[in-house]
């Protein structure tokens, strides 16, 4: 793998969509791009963070966190070594440790970023709880435990002491202005690295 990328945020903060875009930017310049969405359906560890997500209770809570971590590392082992992938993109990654609680959560989030790959082009989309909400309405999907304006509201303050080495981009402006910024930070440090 020659460049690592990550586009995180709260949900519905157009995470899928910059990675799409992003991907599809790089796969016309002909490189070799792989995706990694967590929690990927394509994994035991995925599957069960999904269907603990879709629960209610502290014990699904701890439970779609856990396996939620386990999918990512296994994506990290599966696909950060793999020199014939030019590009990987990362949809939810490590932030997934500010849903631990609190206290443990820092503690986590030090640890993890210091063991996992980072890179200079690691965003997180910042929307706020009201358009995240909004944007979660109009999908046609079944609501997950942190879907909700309580928890978007709680996580979108945890996330603050998490994202101080991330490039933060504000998630309430649209696709295509939020995908101007990824790209410009992508290409600058395409450029770094040539």
């Amino acid at each position: 793998m020659n460049k690592f990328i990550v586009i995180d945020g709260l949900d519905g903060s157009g995470k899928d969509t910059q990675v799409n875009l992003l991907a599809d930017m790089y796969e016309k310049q002909g490189c070799n791009v792989v995706v990694r969405s967590h929690p990927c359906p394509d994994n035991k560890y995925g599957r069960k963070s999904k269907e603990a997500l879709l629960k209610t209770g502290k014990i699904n809570h701890l439970l779609a966190t856990i396996y939620f971590g386990l999918d990512a590392v296994r994506s990290v082992v599966k696909y950060c070594r793999d020199d014939s992938i030019d590009v990987l993109i990362f949809s939810r990654y490590i932030l997934a440790v500010m849903y631990l609680p609190d206290g443990i959560n820092t503690i986590v989030y030090k640890i993890v970023s210091f063991i996992l790959p980072t890179s200079d082009c690691m965003f997180f989309l910042d929307v706020s709880p009201e358009e995240s909400l909004r944007r979660i309405g109009s999908r046609n999907e079944e609501t997950e435990m942190f879907e909700n304006i309580e928890c978007l509201r709680e996580n979108r303050l945890r996330s603050q002491k998490f994202t101080y080495n991330w490039n933060v981009i504000p998630g309430d402006d649209s696709a295509e202005v939020i995908s101007q910024k990824i790209k410009m930070k992508c290409l600058e440090t395409d450029n770094l690295i040539k």
